[in-house]
């Protein structure tokens, strides 16, 4: 293997092998051949350059899915710089802290985004993208050191060569998701893309250049990249993007009107697209196979898609610090419920809190490693030390359990066990249970302290026909105690309009406990 890559060479090999002028991305009435988008990485990349970020300089990037966020991304690549991905839904303060966390030199934003961005700049310079869909008029935001996108690609048109790098060499920053507290910058190398397009986009996707990706994930998002970028580009097939909140109309409008083939998504959206009305006569013929993330897929939500659409849910676990999936099902070995086995270049290991080694039928903690896996969290000395072990193992934070088959079961995480009557108790049993009653469309379940004792309490978000009340929380715990052993039904339940979650549907349990 080759010491030395660029990860924005993706681009090149997809010229060398004449598909210049193949579709590479589609965005609504748009399409950007490949072509186009290494003409455009590399006006990018200079004007990157142009502007101060050299080798190893931050570019923090809080953009929607367009094809602006492949040419900012990949421009920085190829220009030695580090692109920073970020959450393009969030709060002014949340962007002055990843621009001070990272030491971005330079800021890429939406134009319509500008406002929340500008407060907390710190010195870097800020580029507006996408500034004809802003709703405030771009010469209004173009105030001191700030600049427009299409302005800087057309001034710094030319061709680029990626600068020489080696797969070791730091390359972007995801931040974590904010699951269990304040995001994280996760630093990954160059070589990291070319991996997990070597394993779960070859073995498990099976890709081909005849594949037309849509993914409900945002780009920013390690899965949602993988899904819209790495994969497609590295394969030569064609990536699908869509501006704005992926409802649940508008993902199976977009299947619709795109036709795309493979359909990556989350649990939480898969629930909410079965439950949209009308969804039975939407055509998903187009779809050879859907992909799910973030979450853990419950059986009931399996099995009403494939009823419903004919197609299968490749379930897995993945994670930002392993970049995408690292143990998923496949079309040929899988098992509804579960997360399936490792994929092939990753190995999963299970501990208990004490260090010892755990064998099949055991739960414990779950620790994975392979070609993927982050150097370092940035700036987090104690959390590197809690995640990242001396022999190379990670610590994923996910209560697992493999069975005799090899096939591995999620439990909750770590923190989310809860221990009542004595026992460990997962949350996730209790809301799969909770989901096949049908007047439930969501269920979250957390531990709670009562006069001094362990409770469960489920937040249950109700169907659309539902009426929630205490009927309908007696019959729900009937419900638990019938299938569940005795000290798994929940003895509070709440109901919800939403639960709290993350931007890639991660139910924030941590939230729920906080405000039981």
């Amino acid at each position: 293997m080759a010491d030395r890559l660029n990860a924005s060479t993706i681009l090149d090999d997809n010229l060398a092998a004449g598909r210049g002028d193949k579709v590479a991305v589609r965005w609504g009435d748009a399409e950007v051949t490949y072509a186009q988008v290494l003409a455009q990485a590399s006006a990018a990349g200079r004007a990157l350059r142009a502007l101060g970020a050299g080798r190893e300089d931050r570019v923090v990037m809080v953009m929607d899915d367009s094809p602006s966020f492949h040419a900012v991304f990949l421009g920085a690549l190829r220009a030695g710089a580090v692109p920073v991905p970020v959450n393009p839904m969030m709060k002014p303060d949340d962007y002055a802290y990843f621009v001070a966390d990272s030491g971005a030199r330079v800021v890429v934003a939406d134009a319509a985004l500008a406002g929340q961005v500008r407060s907390g700049l710190a010195g870097a310079r800020l580029i507006l993208a996408n500034t004809a869909a802003a709703e405030a008029d771009p010469g209004d935001l173009l105030a001191g050191d700030m600049h427009r996108l299409d302005d800087l690609l057309a001034e710094h048109a030319g061709e680029l060569d990626p600068v020489d790098t080696a797969r070791d060499d730091m390359a972007f920053w995801p931040y974590s998701s904010g699951s269990t507290g304040r995001p994280k910058g996760v630093v990954h190398r160059h070589g990291d893309i070319l991996a997990t397009c070597e394993t779960y986009a070859r073995h498990v996707l099976a890709i081909t250049t005849d594949d037309v990706t849509f993914s409900s994930t945002k780009l920013f998002h390690s899965y949602g990249l993988g899904n819209s970028l790495s994969f497609p580009f590295w394969a030569g097939a064609t990536a699908v993007i869509r501006s704005g909140r992926p409802t649940p109309d508008a993902v199976l409008d977009t299947v619709e009107r795109h036709r795309p083939t493979l359909l990556f998504s989350a649990p939480t959206l898969y629930n909410a697209m079965l439950r949209t009305p009308g969804a039975e006569g939407r055509d998903l013929s187009s779809v050879r196979l859907c992909i799910s993330a973030a979450e853990s897929l419950p059986p009931e939500v399996f099995r009403r898609w494939r009823e419903m659409f004919g197609v299968t849910i490749l379930d897995g676990i993945g994670s930002t610090e392993l970049l995408h999936i690292y143990c998923s099902n496949t079309v040929d070995d899988l098992r509804p419920g579960s997360s399936g086995k490792p994929v092939p270049g990753y190995e999963t290991q299970l501990r208990s809190p004490e260090g010892e080694i755990l064998g099949r039928g055991d739960t414990g903690d779950l620790y994975v490693r392979g070609p993927s896996m982050l150097r370092e969290y940035w700036r987090q000395p104690e959390k590197n030390a809690r995640s990242l072990t001396d022999d190379g193992w990670f610590f994923s934070g996910d209560r697992y359990r493999i069975d005799a088959d090899g096939f591995h079961w999620y439990e909750g995480r770590a923190d989310d066990m809860m221990k009542v009557s004595g026992l460990w108790v997962s949350p996730v049993e209790i809301e799969n249970t909770l989901l096949e009653h049908t007047e439930v469309a969501e269920a979250a379940v957390v531990g709670i302290e009562v006069d001094g004792l362990n409770k469960i309490k489920a937040f249950v978000v109700p169907g659309a026909e539902a009426r929630p009340g205490p009927v309908l929380t007696t019959e729900l715990q009937q419900w638990c105690k019938q299938r569940l052993q005795r000290n798994q039904f929940p003895q509070y339940i709440e109901f919800l309009e939403e639960l709290p979650k993350t931007a890639t549907g991660k139910i924030q349990r941590y939230k729920l406990r906080a405000g039981a």
